[in-house]
């Protein structure tokens, strides 16, 4: 989540939170993310689909978290299994959970892995799927040359990021200005362009496609709470970088359902843009 570079919040994969709130927190931002985004989500594997012909029998998803683009590309690709890596057995315990709730199961290996140490033996890919986690590794290069050696001839990488942390409150209110302060406070490192390292990998470039993001009323159901999660990320690194008024600010719309909570707000858009990157292997 590329509007808050420093402080780990674009997937989980190298966010070295302890097990306990912090990751419970970035899990419910990540099902909200999914829940809220969905729309999104179903162009960009609609677009994936175009691109991988055949139609991938095999997937591999780099840094899974709680499984957004696993059980995306499951449902997208109805014929193809799944092996999910990341370093948090909590993350992917909830995403076994869950595809076990939607009949997924079957479909889907999850596996513990530290994208940065050496990498089980999956066997080959069709598809590889990495999601907010390439940023977090200490050497990406040496990733993107094993995404290379997983894949089969002809084989697609997809590599996402965010451009920017979503915003939720308009410009022109008082708390908006607030939460334009607190993303400037926290972008602190600008965004990596993907193409230099995929070409230095060996891949060829397909395409690199932004996505932009805009939601406006009638928002999903689950918009408040997407916010509300959000900010109170953004917000556990907000000490000492905004002042205190500021900071009294964002308690106040993260108070739970309070008088001046974000989840009555009656005025929330949902403002982001993320890009992928398509690459294959030749």
């Amino acid at each position: 989540m590329n509007d808050a570079n420093s402080t780990g919040m674009h997937g989980t994969h190298r966010d070295h939170e302890p097990a306990g709130a912090g990751t419970f927190a970035m899990a419910e931002l990540l099902d909200l993310d999914a829940e809220v985004l969905h729309a999104h989500l179903d162009e960009l594997t609609g677009w994936l689909a175009e691109l991988a012909t055949p139609a991938p029998s095999r997937i591999l998803d780099l840094g899974s978290g709680t499984g957004t683009g696993t059980l995306a590309l499951l449902k997208r690709f109805p014929q193809a299994g799944a092996s999910a890596l990341d370093v948090s057995p909590q993350m992917l315990h909830h995403l076994s959970k869950k595809a076990h709730a939607l009949g997924l199961a079957d479909r889907l290996d999850t596996v513990r892995a530290d994208l940065d140490a050496d990498w089980p033996g999956l066997g080959p890919a069709d598809l590889v799927w990495a999601a907010s986690s390439l940023h977090h590794l200490a050497d990406p290069d040496r990733a993107l040359a094993r995404a290379f050696d997983a894949l089969r001839p002809d084989g697609l990488l997809a590599v996402t990021e965010m451009d920017f942390f979503p915003r939720f409150l308009p410009d022109d209110t008082v708390q908006g200005a607030v939460e334009a302060r607190l993303h400037a406070a926290l972008n602190d490192r600008p965004a990596v362009d993907w193409t230099d390292h995929l070409t230095r990998a060996g891949f060829h470039l397909e395409e690199r496609r932004p996505f932009a993001i805009d939601l406006r009323a009638p928002l999903p159901a689950a918009a408040g709470r997407y916010a509300q999660a959000s900010l109170r990320i953004l917000r556990s690194h907000a000490d000492g970088r905004l002042s205190e008024t500021d900071l009294v600010a964002l308690d106040t719309l993260l108070d739970g359902d309070g008088r001046h909570s974000i989840l009555r707000r009656q005025d929330l858009t949902v403002r982001s843009a993320r890009t992928t990157w398509a690459a294959r292997r030749p």
